[in-house]
């Protein structure tokens, strides 16, 4: 028995042996190249779905149309605006509308209405009036349009996905803190004479350049060292209508005949944008006989950088428009691929339906010493547009 039991164990020693020998000689082969096969096609897989996904982005993109409404040709910034902005869309790979409405509220209405209709998916609109657009954004909200207000705050309208601009509020401080500087105000001296002048009031950005600067200027206002002849302090009474040069040049003129054409000196002139400081310029040019006074401006259009070159305006508060437009395609494309648009503001802009999510880009001051670095280095103009 013992033999027997002996004999079975020794023939399935022998049998698993021959088993392991076996598989030992072919296990190489057998698992190596399974695993090698299986990553090969995993990665062609990965692969493939990353093209798929890029064309469906590309293909996503063409054809997708975007409505851009700018408010008018008569202000170079807004033609520089438009242009930057189309050619941006167009590079990213969208189709374009682009519109101006000649400073008319109801032309702009029926513009965006248009923009709608002929199937634009997202709308991005420089508004006119920021509170009269109701109508044709109610149309974009229910057709689930995304809304970006470019540089000028949409009021009153829930429609408004986002909002982009530059730090306007710091551009007003940069003017204040500038007249600050410039006229020593901070240190005891005689005081000083200043006019006031700010843009259109249907502009909400108006109010945050106005606020910034005031709030580095009242002060000295109030303590004296800062006389405003004219009286005209308020903003109802410092307004300009559509920023139009022509009624800051009357109403320069009639500054200057009431309180200046005696001798009395005009030390500075807050203007909160080039045009109403090229009014200003105009009128001084006509009637004024004293010392020319410090002028701000803001935007660098090229008839500012030409009077700031000849000493007659001191500075500009320099808006790379190239650099709102870029963030604004940005904000675009994030939305138009089902994404959010980047942001670095929460607080500061409540259109009257709530706190409006904001990407602010930053504003520099340009004078007759960085003008040439600013504007013409970084190719915003030729050294011949500034002849």
């Amino acid at each position: 028995m013992k033999r027997k039991l002996l004999a079975v164990a020794m023939t399935l020693a022998m049998t698993a042996g021959m088993l392991a020998g076996c598989s030992g000689g072919s296990k190489a082969p057998e698992t190596k190249a399974p695993e090698t096969t299986t990553t090969a096609a995993a990665a062609e897989t990965t692969k493939a779905a990353e093209t798929t996904t890029a064309a469906a982005k590309t293909e996503k993109k063409d054809g997708v149309l975007i409505g851009v409404a700018m408010p008018t040709k008569d202000l170079q910034r807004w033609n520089q605006d438009g242009s930057n902005m189309k050619k941006e869309l167009e590079a990213a790979g969208y189709k374009v509308d682009l519109q101006y409405a000649s400073n008319d509220v109801q032309t702009q209405v029926s513009q965006i209405e248009n923009m709608i209709s002929n199937g634009c998916k997202m709308l991005v609109i420089a508004s006119i009036d920021g509170s009269s657009l109701g109508e044709p954004l109610s149309q974009a909200k229910s057709m689930g349009i995304p809304v970006i207000a470019y540089d000028r705050l949409i009021m009153n309208s829930d429609a408004v996905t986002y909002y982009a601009t530059f730090d306007n509020y710091k551009v007003g401080q940069k003017q204040g803190e500038y007249l600050e500087k410039s006229l020593g105000l901070d240190k005891a001296g005689d005081p000083k004479n200043i006019e006031f002048f700010t843009g259109d009031p249907a502009d909400n950005n108006c109010k945050f350049f106005f606020g910034g600067a005031m709030d580095v200027l009242k002060k000295y206002v109030d303590n004296g060292r800062l006389v405003v002849k004219s009286g005209q302090t308020a903003f109802e009474q410092v307004a300009t209508e559509k920023w139009d040069s022509e009624k800051a040049q009357n109403r320069m003129d009639t500054i200057i005949a009431g309180n200046y054409s005696d001798g009395t000196v005009l030390d500075a002139v807050l203007c909160s944008n080039d045009s109403t400081a090229l009014g200003v310029e105009n009128a001084l040019a006509s009637s004024y006989t004293g010392k020319y006074p410090i002028i701000t401006g803001q935007d660098c259009d090229i008839a500012n950088v030409k009077n700031m070159i000849q000493g007659k305006q001191a500075m500009s508060v320099f808006k790379d428009t190239r650099t709102l437009a870029t963030q604004v395609v940005k904000m675009v494309d994030s939305v138009m691929q089902g994404g959010k648009a980047e942001i670095n503001d929460t607080k500061s802009y409540d259109n009257g339906t709530g706190i409006i999510p904001t990407y602010l880009c930053d504003p520099v001051v340009v004078t007759v010493d960085n003008y040439k670095e600013m504007l013409i280095t970084s190719g915003y103009y030729t050294e011949d547009q500034l002849k």
